[in-house]
């Protein structure tokens, strides 16, 4: 059998967990890559050259020898990393994503995948449904912060959903006399004007993030939905507030969060034309696997995963928390996601009964 190769950088995303190293790679990628390789490597193959086991969707590797180096980028993309509304989603914008996989069972024509860029860098990302004109989830890091909001910056949209940008990063409204030019693929202030019941409710709001570039960001329409006032500002709120508080000062390493919306039919609209979807529920689930094993019990239970969701009404809009197995399964019941829906790889757990790198 040929000695173990090394991966060439468009091959595997790693992340450092501790004191190791996880790579994860498709099924897809190896695939090909095993078909390019059967020229150099005649009889063999990859599954001789790696020892590892099929998860579903994903090929997860054991090293059979310490030396073997995983690099961290794909590049097997076919957008350009700059692009902001993407085919998939680059490696830079992955990093948002636990294990750099977004959410799985979710897949539309009509969604499109958006890395929100601003002020130059990548903040989050967003799948957006260019017919609703909501997005269906953001994908976020929590940033530890003291919960205050940024107030003084302008509402931002997508150009690329319309039309390609060379900048590739939200841009603030231009004049509402051109707004018509893009209203095809995504909301515009309009949509949210002169509404008495609802608001524009953030799915990553910026009291989760700390630089004033981080939290600007969230200021997009394609990260907000409109949400019944009450809901927005009374249990909705007090449950980001929440999860501020139990991520600051429980979990002492990254915590990621998706934060999304199912919908019934509802809309509202304008000039009788169906503009913006109304949500039924949002949910929000986190996983943060390095948190404070001595933390209360109450607060320690809901590590290294837990998640919630609230009816988007004026009353009987109480937020219930719950695991994120149990979200699934209600998630299942109530919006248009398949069998295999799961909001994070390997459901948040302890990755050694996933995966381990061999020393």
């Amino acid at each position: 059998m040929a000695a173990p190769i090394e991966f060439a950088a468009d091959l595997c995303i790693c992340t450092q967990l501790q004191d190791r190293q996880v790579c994860q790679v498709s099924s897809e990628q190896l695939f090909d890559y095993h078909c390019s390789m059967e020229n150099e490597h005649p009889g063999d193959t990859l599954l001789g050259l790696f020892k590892g086991d099929f998860e579903e969707e994903l090929f997860h590797f054991n090293l059979m020898d310490h030396r073997t180096v995983l690099l961290v980028f794909l590049c097997f993309l076919l957008v350009s990393v700059r692009s902001e509304v993407q085919k998939d989603f680059s490696p830079e914008c992955r990093e948002f994503m636990y294990m750099g996989t977004p959410p799985r069972g979710l897949e539309n024509h009509s969604l499109k995948k958006i890395c929100q860029r601003y002020n130059g860098k990548p903040r989050y990302v967003t799948l957006y449904d260019v017919v609703d004109h909501i997005p269906v989830y953001s994908a976020y890091t929590f940033k530890r912060s003291d919960g205050f909001k940024k107030v003084d910056v302008p509402w931002m949209f997508e150009p690329q959903l319309s039309t390609a940008s060379d900048s590739g990063e939200m841009q603030p409204f231009p004049p509402s006399d051109v707004h018509d030019s893009f209203s095809d693929a995504q909301a515009v202030l309009e949509d949210y004007s002169n509404m008495v019941d609802f608001e524009r409710g953030h799915l990553n709001p910026d009291e989760h993030q700390a630089h004033p570039d981080d939290k600007a960001a969230t200021y997009t329409l394609t990260n907000v939905v409109p949400q019944i006032r009450e809901f927005n500002v009374g249990h909705w709120k007090q449950h980001e507030h929440i999860i501020r508080r139990r991520l600051n000062n429980y979990c002492r390493g990254m915590a990621y969060i998706v934060t999304g919306v199912t919908t019934s039919g509802r809309m509202i609209r304008k000039y009788n034309i169906n503009r913006v979807a109304v949500p039924t529920y949002l949910w929000s689930a986190y996983c943060c696997i390095d948190y404070d094993h001595n933390a209360p019990f109450d607060e320690r239970s809901r590590f290294p995963a837990f998640a919630a969701y609230g009816l988007n009404e004026k009353e009987g809009a109480e937020v219930i928390e719950m695991s994120v197995q149990q979200l699934e399964i209600f998630l299942k019941k109530n919006t248009f996601v398949d069998k295999r829906f799961q909001i994070f790889f390997g459901n948040c757990e302890p990755n050694d009964a996933i995966m381990k790198v061999q020393a």
